[in-house]
């Protein structure tokens, strides 16, 4: 063994060889006194007392060595039991040590990191079969283990302690917007639209909130950067996800989201459905721009540095929340089509829209719960987009199938036309959407009606083609409704009525934009037709009753009389059931009374010029200025009975 030594030593490979229980010292200390005894024998030559005398160099500085790693040991249990200590004086403990005291979690911090630091140490020494090294290891690895369940628990209690509620104020709630029903309340409609226009929320900026108090963000850091150095990032991204995902339900819980099955949402009626809708438009931007994006804030300032943790356990956080709009937005894609839907579903749509950006910003495609919410966000709006554009296209359609079995009372302004034009204007207010999903519309689907050329692009515009198809069919519809009514002159006056409420709604709205000039004078051709055909129908009877052969002065007296007589009943007549009908807008009906005035006034005035050649004045019942006065109560929709202004 000597001769081993000694040649190890010569290849100064004397490290390889240091004693490692106190056994191979005592054999060293041996071998050393042997090798001192031999250089002073008288039979050694002087080439070997020299290496003699390197050897016991040699096992000298391997004595010495020694004694440095025992120190070095010796130093390292010393800081270990003292590290030890301050963290296991907490097992008992019942407080937390956060709450203790900044003096309190700085000690215990520190001695965390003092464990560390000898674990770095023990590693350090060389490798050998010595039982109190390995044993320091294992003690060391077990205080962590208790300490970063210790810090495990801190992190719940601070995160539970010390979360914020934020009520969001700054986006209230507003349970208004577009609503056109087909019912008898249209008056409301046309009243409340311009209103309802100015009050359609846009959609608030990103506004970021504290969720924790930040006071207590470097604590959360420390505890993080504590568990990520003894590898246990993975534990704390667990708490710290259970802990985040249960505070955005209570978040949820304040802001009162309902969580619904697909099959309740789809058998709900439309006044319950519609409200929640509308509370989904403002759930899912109150959520994304205000809740989440602060989340990923707080996610990024506490997994800084630890790579892609942040976003992963940002995008666990966020699924269930996130999940659970979009399966509400899902059912309500794939509920049945109605007309009413329409306008929440481009809701819907447009908000989904405007925060696609913010979706691309919050979720990463580098992880696989972040790819697969940002993957569902873009499905749901496709969905919503093809639901939308369905549902407008069917529109003319429901139109054309809308029967009626009983003429519209007094030939006023029938409620579907009412409904159709305060739904296609409307629309206009999602003109962007609408010209976008109809993009894709075959151009060889485009009539003559669609000339109207897109503002941007110079191409047919398909949403000018469907609603002026839509107007068409309208028409087609009221047609047929006019056949109900008995009376000729009542049909017309109720179409009329109707595509004067047409071009009235064109003129003077942003459908001007899709219809153009030539849709309204062909339209206000088609109610000059209208009116000349009732004023046929109605007053050339009428005033052929007044007619007389030349200039009148051959006329009998007799026939002069009967004349006076028969204008006068037909007159009351046509008074007492024209006063009922109804011609609402009044420039229509001044239209209408100028017209009858011009036409019947001047034949009547020819035969009251006559009056006194033939000493008739007794048979006239009704003057100029009576017949004119009576002429303007036709249309009121209140019906009456003459009373003689003057005694036959």
């Amino acid at each position: 063994m000597l001769i081993s030594i000694f040649l190890l030593c010569q290849m100064g490979d004397c490290e390889s060889i240091i004693p490692t229980s106190e056994g191979e010292q005592h054999v060293i200390a041996a071998f050393q006194h042997l090798a001192k005894l031999l250089r002073t024998s008288q039979n050694v030559n002087d080439e070997l007392k020299r290496l003699l005398i390197d050897l016991d160099s040699h096992l000298t500085s391997m004595t010495l060595y020694t004694h440095l790693q025992d120190g070095k040991l010796n130093e390292l249990e010393s800081r270990f039991k003292s590290a030890e200590e301050k963290i296991r004086r907490w097992e008992s403990n019942e407080s937390m040590i956060w709450d203790s005291g900044p003096k309190e979690a700085c000690e215990y911090m520190k001695a965390v990191d003092e464990i560390h630091k000898v674990q770095e140490g023990l590693i350090s020494l060389p490798v050998n079969d010595g039982r109190k090294q390995k044993d320091l290891l294992s003690q060391a690895e077990s205080v962590i283990q208790f300490a970063m369940s210790r810090l495990e628990q801190e992190l719940v209690h601070i995160l539970a302690q010390h979360k914020l509620y934020f009520e969001p104020n700054c986006v209230p709630f507003q349970s208004g917007g577009y609503d056109v029903l087909y019912n008898e309340s249209f008056a409301s409609v046309e009243d409340s639209l311009e209103e309802e226009t100015s009050q359609r929320e846009s959609i608030p900026a990103v506004c970021i909130v504290n969720m924790v108090h930040p006071h207590v963000i470097p604590h959360l850091k420390s505890i993080a950067n504590a568990m990520f150095t003894s590898n246990y990032i993975q534990e704390f991204s667990l708490a710290f996800v259970r802990m985040r995902k249960d505070a955005l339900d209570e978040y949820l819980l304040i802001l009162e989201m309902e969580r619904h099955s697909i099959g309740d949402l789809q058998t709900m009626e439309w006044d319950v459905l519609n409200v929640k809708i509308k509370k989904w438009i403002w759930l899912i931007k109150v959520v994304i721009r205000v809740y989440l994006a602060s989340e990923q804030r707080l996610c990024n300032n506490i997994f800084e540095g630890f790579g892609s943790y942040s976003a992963t356990c940002f995008a666990e956080i966020s699924a269930t929340s996130m999940l659970c709009l979009l399966n509400f937005g899902e059912a309500i894609a794939m509920t049945t089509r109605r007309p009413e839907k329409l306008f929440r579903l481009l809701d819907m749509y447009e908000v989904l829209e405007n925060l696609l950006g913010d979706i691309g910003a919050l979720f990463s495609e580098d992880t696989e719960m972040g790819s697969f919410l940002k993957a569902e966000f873009h499905n749901l709006f496709m969905k919503l987009g093809d639901s939308a554009r369905a549902t407008f296209v069917d529109f003319g359609s429901l139109i054309a199938r809308s029967i009626s079995t009983s003429p519209f009372p007094g030939g006023g302004v029938h409620h579907l036309t009412k409904y159709v034009m305060n739904y296609i204007r409307t629309l206009t207010v999602y003109r962007d959407s609408l010209v976008f999903l109809l993009r894709d519309e075959a151009a060889d689907g485009l009539g003559p009606a669609s000339e109207l050329l897109n503002e941007i692009n110079s191409m047919p515009c398909p949403l000018a083609f469907h609603l002026q198809s839509i107007t068409s069919q309208l028409i087609s519809n009221l047609n047929n409704k006019s056949k109900l009514y008995n009376d000729d002159a009542l049909r017309h006056i109720f179409l009329m009525n109707n595509i004067h409420y047409m071009v009235q709604k064109v003129e003077g709205s942003e459908l001007r934009a899709f219809f153009g000039g030539e849709w309204i004078r062909e339209h206000n051709r088609m109610l000059q037709i209208h009116a000349n055909i009732y004023m046929r129908v109605t007053w050339q009877s009428v005033i052929s009753l007044l007619r007389l052969d030349g200039d009148g002065t051959n006329t009998p007296k007799a026939v002069f009389k009967e004349k006076y007589r028969a204008f006068n009943v037909a007159f009351e007549e046509i008074y007492k059931t024209q006063t009922g009908w109804n011609v609402s807008d009044p420039d229509l009906r001044d239209d209408l009374h100028i017209l009858t005035s011009n036409c019947v006034i001047q034949a009547y005035r020819f035969l009251c010029n006559l009056k006194s050649q033939f000493n008739c004045e007794k048979y006239i019942k009704y003057t100029i200025d009576d017949l004119s006065k009576h002429i303007l109560d036709l249309f009121q929709g209140s019906p009456c009975s003459l009373q003689s202004s003057r005694r036959r």
